[in-house]
């Protein structure tokens, strides 16, 4: 007889994983520096690229793309972001037809504001989480028009918020915690590199028993 696969969610790596291996010697000074510091990361006040309104309309819809209604400390998504934002960190490229991250992010967030009076007649952070989707799906899907989108592709901002939302959450050790990933622990080199092979400090998952 042939079990059914359990789907990722059925399983659990233990919590702790990547703050024990930071504290050690198979973590690089340097990579250890920069997960400590997204433990920490708030909003910096000297690093805001955005208006306070249109912070509060990414936490929005962050809050809505990557949900943590279940974490007792949710990720600052929206302080990393903006960090990034600041320092210009990012992944190097963007579309032609968009304007630099930071001045597309800033037009786009604020089209975003214009788009949720057009429809809603009140701001982005004053919708449901039913009514925010939709506004997301229709920005998504480049269904959204007016002055404030003029030089700023909805679907391709949304491609590029998304995208940016995700890579700051998977960068986060927390989160790190939550898939296994222990590949940040390569000061010795890897040894163990043969098929099913796995080192002796990289997480096993367990199964989730359900009721």
């Amino acid at each position: 007889m042939i079990e059914s696969v359990p789907k990722p969610s059925d399983w659990h790596y233990p919590a702790g994983t990547v703050a024990a291996l930071l504290n050690s010697d198979l973590v690089t000074p340097a990579t250890a520096k920069a997960l400590d510091r997204r433990m920490t990361a708030g909003v910096d006040k000297e690093a805001i690229v955005l208006s306070p309104e249109l912070l509060v309309v990414l936490s929005a819809i962050s809050g809505r793309l990557m949900p943590q209604s279940d974490r007792a400390s949710p990720i600052d998504l929206a302080g990393e972001f903006v960090r990034r934002l600041a320092t210009g960190a990012g992944d190097g490229w963007r579309y032609a037809d968009l304007p630099p991250d930071a001045e597309m992010f800033d037009r786009g967030l604020r089209a975003v504001c214009a788009s949720s009076i057009d429809v809603f007649n009140t701001s982005f952070a004053s919708l449901t989480s039913a009514q925010q989707d939709e506004l997301l799906r229709e920005v998504q899907f480049g269904r959204v028009s007016g002055p404030a989108w003029h030089g700023i592709k909805p679907n391709l901002f949304f491609q590029e918020l998304l995208a940016a939302l995700v890579d700051i959450y998977y960068a986060h050790p927390v989160a790190l915690d939550e898939i296994g990933f222990a590949g940040m622990a390569d000061a010795r080199g890897w040894q163990a590199v043969g098929l099913d092979a796995r080192a002796q400090y990289e997480p096993i998952a367990t199964p989730v028993r359900r009721p």
